[in-house]
């Protein structure tokens, strides 16, 4: 079967940075619907668009292609009071940037001092040039719950919302 909208597609992937360096464990696995629903990178749904289990495909993401340019704007400087006592770096909170309530962003705290907190808002590899291969490991037809709720469900077809 070939990968085309209304299918599940199950990959062997792997996800390197600029320098070769993995993000991934290797032969790490994902499974999406195929067709639009954002269950992978747009670049990559469309370069495996044809493809049968089998094939394999190499390409290229830019920072649009993956996870954005990164954003200055984005790093902020907060009050130390605003933040639990143990705060620490590495560690995440859901905030709002400035005044946009429905665009509720994930923060990651890059540094504490005594008066002040870090954090910022861009994913970690935001400004990243990333490197995309994988094997199609399986391709079969969606079932009509997957498509209405833009997602695979796995093998038992049995999920949980």
């Amino acid at each position: 079967m070939r990968i085309d909208p209304g299918t599940v597609v199950r990959l062997t992937y792997e996800l390197r940075d600029a320098d070769g360096q993995p993000l991934e464990e290797e032969g790490a696995e994902l499974e999406y619907l195929h067709g639009g629903y954002g269950g992978i990178f747009p670049r990559v749904e469309e370069a495996l668009a044809g493809k049968s289990p089998g094939d394999e495909m190499s390409v290229t993401l830019e920072p649009d292609d993956a996870f954005g340019e990164y954003d200055a704007e984005l790093l902020r400087v907060e009050p130390r009071d605003r933040f639990p006592q143990e705060v620490e770096i590495g560690m995440r909170f859901e905030g709002v940037p400035g005044d946009r309530e429905d665009e509720a962003l994930i923060y990651t705290v890059t540094d504490v001092t005594p008066d002040s907190v870090v954090v910022d808002g861009n994913h970690p590899l935001a400004g990243e040039r990333l490197w995309f291969r994988c094997a199609v490991k399986e391709v079969r037809a969606a079932t009509p719950d997957e498509i209405s709720h833009g997602h695979p469900h796995g093998d038992t077809g049995v999920h949980a919302h």
